[in-house]
């Protein structure tokens, strides 16, 4: 495995951690280190809308966090090598995010 990148895991932080959509852009890549998939498998996969996994795989990546392979409608999404090399640390940003929203939701059900 190669070392992490600093630069890279700060696009991680960043990306997951630090902006609004990183909770789904985490899943996103949950779902795809699983198995690649296209936009359409996502969609159904997360119970996201189409157009709100396209989003977030465009800015996963401009940000060098996903590759793809072919053309058209069926467009296949792969986690980047440099992604694959930091996994480690997306797991621990992952952790972070996935405890505060579990935390939260719990605070929403005692509200209600």
């Amino acid at each position: 495995m190669k070392a992490r990148t600093k630069y890279f895991t700060h696009i991680i932080q960043w990306m997951i951690g630090g902006t609004r959509g990183g909770y789904n852009r985490a899943r996103l890549i949950n779902a795809l280190h699983e198995s690649p998939q296209n936009a359409h498998q996502l969609s159904q996969v997360l119970n996201l809308d189409y157009s709100t996994i396209r989003h977030h795989i465009e800015v996963l990546e401009k940000n060098g966090m996903v590759t793809s392979l072919g053309e058209g409608y069926g467009v296949m999404y792969f986690p980047s090598d440099n992604l694959l090399d930091n996994y480690g640390f997306f797991e621990e940003i992952w952790e972070k995010i996935g405890n505060k929203m579990k935390k939260r939701d719990e605070e929403k059900m005692n509200d209600e």
